[in-house]
């Protein structure tokens, strides 16, 4: 769908924050992507049955605990989220106290959110034995944006998104479309998610995960790497009260989003539905495929993600360079539009996108390969993009002020 609005509000970003297993900050995430930094390894978080077993990208809990001892009996989904937000609220040069009970909206993907990561207890119970109830009255007090809401003394309106891996993309699309409607004086917006058990054998049942670090468009890929962390924009009225002290950085000028309504978990071969959202995005910026500098492309490494990418994007924006930085991140599902976002902000200010790690050769079923090597950019906009199970795409086109 396109959202269109009478007085359109143009909708600015003031602050970006990110955790992943990039970097603990998006200036380290940054400076690991351009020295080719990544090192993903077996879950150590829980155990698995497999003989070997496949590679994530987990987050170090040590860099995200909060100094406040009653946050921390919450998820790591909560905990990536908050962390994040915190990061993106002192980027924008915001006092979190001059928030306080003001209309600020919170708008948060997830996919599982952490729903899923409570063996003992589920096991405990189908084997009729009486678990206590502390697991659940954590996962029911770490809904992500409410954390956030509640950790910051909001008043505006909270929103959890989960619409598989397109949630954070939609949550940050949801969040301009309320900056836009004037329902906000500011939006916290993006997506969180942690590694978990149950994902993990799922995609590996899947048969979709490699063994191997992750190569996006490679003719040899395999599969995803899974992930995790939390990627977070601070959306504010371009003429308005941002609250921030610093200069906007740049302008989120069009989303669109679609399903294709193919199958559970493989794309639309024709690609119909990204190329419906893709098409959607430069409709309402108003750009040309000749202002786009770059596409930070889903990429997650599966044989029919990255093939569909390829025929939608060498149809509707040929030429235009692309990269996956889920080779950098692993697939962190309902955080990975958010974190990709604030990757895309800060390549397109900064005038560069780094190799898309993990590329070697060239597949011959595909129209075009990614960056591999450090590209400079001059363009003035430049796309985000996710591909989820479900047919759901969403795309995001953020521009220079």
């Amino acid at each position: 769908m396109t959202l269109n609005y009478q007085n359109k509000q143009d909708v600015v970003v003031t602050g970006i924050g990110c955790v992943s297993a990039a970097g603990k900050d998006v200036d380290t995430s940054i400076d690991n992507m351009f020295s080719g930094i990544r090192n993903p390894v077996g879950p150590t978080r829980f155990c698995t049955d497999h003989p070997e077993p496949f590679p994530v990208f987990e987050v170090h809990e040590n860099i995200i605990l909060p100094r406040n001892p009653a946050d921390r009996d919450l998820t790591l989904t909560a905990l990536f989220g908050l962390a994040a937000t915190m990061q993106a609220l002192s980027d924008a040069g915001i006092a979190p106290r001059a928030l306080e009970g003001k209309n600020i909206g919170v708008c948060m993907g997830t996919t599982v959110g952490c729903a899923l990561n409570n063996d003992a207890f589920y096991i405990d119970y189908r084997n009729g034995k009486q678990p206590g109830l502390a697991p659940i009255k954590r996962f029911l007090n770490s809904n992500p944006a409410a954390v956030i809401a509640r950790h910051l003394k909001l008043s505006g309106p909270v929103q959890t998104v989960v619409n598989a891996c397109a949630s954070g993309s939609d949550a940050i699309g949801i969040g301009a479309s309320w900056i836009k409607a004037g329902f906000c004086d500011l939006v916290i917006a993006g997506g969180t998610d942690e590694l978990c058990k149950v994902t993990y054998n799922g995609f590996a049942s899947l048969m979709i995960t490699d063994d191997q670090p992750c190569r996006p468009f490679d003719k040899d890929r395999k599969g995803l790497n899974l992930g995790e962390g939390a990627g977070i924009l601070i959306l504010a009225p371009q003429s308005g009260t941002t609250y921030s002290s610093v200069a906007p950085k740049c302008r989120i000028s069009g989303y669109g989003t679609a399903c294709d309504a193919y199958h559970l978990t493989t794309p639309a071969p024709d690609g119909r539905g990204l190329e419906k959202a893709l098409v959607q995005a430069l409709k309402d910026s108003g750009f040309s495929p000749s202002r786009i500098g770059f596409v930070n492309a889903h990429g997650t490494g599966t044989r029919d993600n990255d093939r569909v990418e390829d025929k939608v994007l060498s149809k509707i924006i040929p030429g235009v360079p692309f990269l996956s930085t889920k080779g950098y991140t692993g697939h962190t599902l309902g955080a990975a539009g958010a974190i990709e976002a604030v990757f895309t902000i800060r390549h397109l200010l900064d005038g560069r996108i780094p190799a898309s790690i993990g590329f070697k050769n060239q597949d011959d079923e595909m129209h075009q390969s990614p960056v591999q090597e450090t590209v400079l950019i001059s363009k003035e906009a430049a796309i985000s993009q996710s591909v989820a199970f479900g047919g759901n795409n969403a795309v995001l086109v953020f521009s220079k002020l």
